[in-house]
């Protein structure tokens, strides 16, 4: 049977969660500064051809992508401290028992134990939810 987590391992969760959440927003902040400044016309200004604005087209896409991604990881911090606070951390949201510390500290943002994650994944994955062309 896996164990609760104790007060510290919590509260190590905490503070790393906390500096990755506080290095992530600075980020992200760097990069809409940066992609601001980098508008398609500068990024594209010297495009001759289609070919030369496909990869302008791409450049701009990989940026919002970066952000994108590390806007998700900020939602997922933010929900981890959050069940911190409510003294849910480190229980399944599916199944309420104790996730295995190596999981949270392989993804501290983890929700659910693997079982219940890849039963969430299956699921998520046959949802009709997703529309085809």
């Amino acid at each position: 049977m896996v164990k609760a987590l104790t007060d510290e391992q919590i509260e190590r969760f905490r503070t790393s969660l906390e500096s990755r959440l506080k290095g992530l927003r600075q980020g992200v902040q760097e990069e809409v500064v940066r992609s601001d400044s980098e508008h398609f016309t500068d990024v594209a200004g010297e495009v001759h051809d289609q070919e030369e604005a496909s990869v302008a087209h791409l450049v701009i896409d990989l940026d919002l992508a970066n952000i994108d991604r590390h806007v998700q990881e900020i939602r997922a911090i933010e929900a981890a401290l959050l069940r911190i606070a409510r003294g849910e951390y480190g229980i399944c949201l599916d199944c309420g028992q104790p996730i295995p510390i190596a999981r949270l500290e392989a993804n501290p943002t983890a929700e659910r134990c693997i079982s219940c994650q890849v039963d969430y994944e299956r699921t998520e994955a046959l949802s009709p939810t997703q529309t085809s062309l």
